[in-house]
């Protein structure tokens, strides 16, 4: 593990880096807002290369605007030093430029989070987006305690009915808006790549193999984790899934191999950490470097076939893991209307809806 061992230490020191050069920042967030890390810095998987993918969330200030959600406490003017310090502190640290030009550094209250669940917006707005990776591989940055009520707000409304099923709460809602995350991802990546010219295709290739492995495990590593929780207690808890967002994707791997109860399990998740662990050794490069290595044919179909080997083995998991449990077969039933019939033209599988794992991007 150790790929993994040094992006945890260089995350780690990256975001003391940033934290001590943003105290102007934290003093205008102060108990009124908290500013969060995703993608490879959430998962505490950053690199040398890897840019910074952030969100703003505000408190509610007790005033309704016009749509009934309350606004933020973290007004207009306090909001801009805060993106113009972020902006200022990652040229500091020669850190590549927001993506977007910064549009995606977004400022939310937190009734944005919690008031869209299952309503058009959500999407529109991305605080789809926003909520379930805040759930899923978020780390503070700034605002820490804020950032801990954030959490718990945006836990209830998923966990609302819990108070009447606490013997046998089955986290269907938050399950469902995983797996619409997965599919969003996969919608998003068909959607935004090119296939021509020939480099174009090979970015689209990497981002593909990036999907299949990162963003694939980052949603089910958390439903690992939640049906490991479920099959144990019969039951998930606000607390169990507090636990579960405190883990990084790959440290809940790590939290399943340890429990005695899924030993049957065990050999699975080994392999699918050191899948991982290549995964990660092969993209510790910059983007220039991989794209060569996509443009050669025989090198990218190896790193495909290692992509749908992880997904078997991510199915595997979550059969060995789930157990036929009422959760394990929601889930389950939820994989296959989502996905069409396997074998895909051209490929000679057997058919099962193992292939909605890692091929749901395709299908879905």
């Amino acid at each position: 593990m150790g790929e993994l061992i040094n992006r945890r230490a260089l995350s780690t020191q990256r975001i003391k880096e940033l934290r001590e050069l943003l105290k102007d920042a934290e003093r205008l967030a102060e108990s009124k807002a908290c500013v969060y890390a995703t993608g490879s810095l959430g998962r505490l998987e950053t690199s040398a290369y890897s840019d910074l993918d952030l969100f703003i969330v505000g408190k509610a200030n007790g005033r309704k605007e016009a749509d009934g959600r309350e606004g933020s406490q973290l007004n207009r003017l306090d909001e801009i030093c805060i993106k113009a310090d972020l902006i200022d502190v990652t040229r500091k640290l020669k850190l590549p430029e927001f993506s977007g030009e910064g549009r995606y550094l977004v400022h939310y209250s937190i009734d944005d989070l919690t008031k869209t669940l299952g309503k058009p917006e959500d999407d529109v707005t991305n605080t789809f987006t926003a909520r379930l990776l805040l759930l899923l591989e978020s780390r503070p940055l700034l605002g820490q305690e804020v950032y801990d009520d954030v959490l718990n707000d945006v836990i209830a409304p998923y966990w609302r009915d819990y108070e009447d099923h606490k013997n046998n709460f089955m986290p269907a809602f938050l399950a469902n808006d995983i797996l619409r995350l997965w599919r969003t991802f996969c919608v998003n990546y068909e959607a935004g790549t090119e296939r021509i010219p020939e480099d174009k295709k090979a970015k689209g290739k990497l981002k593909n193999y990036k999907l299949k492995h990162s963003r694939m495990l980052t949603c089910y590593s958390a439903l690992l984790f939640l049906l490991a929780t479920f099959g144990r207690h019969q039951t998930v808890s606000p607390a169990d899934v507090v636990e579960m967002i405190h883990h990084t994707p790959t440290g809940r791997l790590e939290w399943l191999i340890k429990q005695q109860d899924l030993q049957d399990a065990r050999p699975t998740l080994e392999a699918l950490s050191g899948q991982y662990e290549r995964f990660l050794e092969t993209t510790n490069a910059p983007e220039a470097d991989l794209l060569r290595q996509f443009e050669d044919k025989s090198t990218s179909r190896n790193f495909m076939d290692a992509s749908y080997k992880f997904g078997d083995l991510m199915f595997e998991a979550l059969n060995r893991i789930g157990g036929n449990n009422r959760f394990h077969r929601l889930l389950g039933s939820r994989l296959i209307k989502s996905t069409i019939p396997w074998p895909p033209p051209g490929r000679q599988k057997p058919g099962s809806f193992a292939r909605a794992c890692h091929n749901a991007w395709r299908y879905a």
